[in-house]
């Protein structure tokens, strides 16, 4: 997680000497040329400000995902990705520009949110509620609101964190039916 956001920063300092010249890898909305920007748009911010505000939530929500499996982090990442720009491109008023990582932030909070209600396992709903009462206060964020500020991209991502939990942990909601099946079939006073 250091690595991407040093390579966050990285690109800041490269956009502040072109003088903002990367801002144009953002999300362009109603544009086709647009669309493959949804994967370059995450990387670039709108300045220090921007990033600086990003970077402890991406830091800490991403090294949560990340301990859970490094296919996690990355199938998570893109599904995020993915939600949270075409939310931004479709979204967004046409000529609109949209950079930043926040929402991908939102997605791996409401990933982190809801892994547990689908997975049942104590520790992820532990980790949730611990997440909710740290980060819980930004889910506003999906809200019309402040001017400049992406809540389409934000809502996009938090729907992508949901989708993302829902499609990884499909083996262990599998693996629990197949329990209770089993527990139903089994004949009475029948022990294991």
């Amino acid at each position: 997680m250091a690595g991407v956001v040093g390579l966050m920063w990285l690109l800041e300092v490269i956009d502040t000497i072109a003088g903002g010249a990367l801002d144009s890898l953002g999300i362009h909305s109603w544009s086709l040329q647009g669309l493959w920007q949804i994967f370059t748009a995450p990387w670039l911010h709108h300045g220090w400000a921007h990033l600086a505000g990003n970077t402890i939530p991406l830091l800490v929500l991403g090294w949560l995902v990340l301990v859970d499996s490094t296919r996690t982090w990355v199938a998570s990442g893109l599904v995020i990705t993915v939600c949270s720009g075409l939310a931004a491109w479709l979204g967004s008023g046409p000529g609109t520009v949209t950079l930043g990582a926040s929402g991908i932030i939102f997605g791996w909070l409401t990933f982190l949110l809801v892994k547990g209600v689908f997975t049942r396992s104590i520790g992820d709903v532990v980790l949730a509620v611990i997440v909710f009462l740290v980060y819980g206060g930004v889910l506003w964020g999906i809200l019309p609101g402040a001017t400049g500020i992406s809540w389409q991209g934000h809502l996009g991502g938090a729907i992508g964190g949901v989708l993302a939990a829902w499609l990884l942990t499909r083996r262990e909601r599998e693996q629990r039916r197949s329990r209770r099946q089993a527990l139903a079939e089994r004949p009475a006073g029948a022990s294991w």
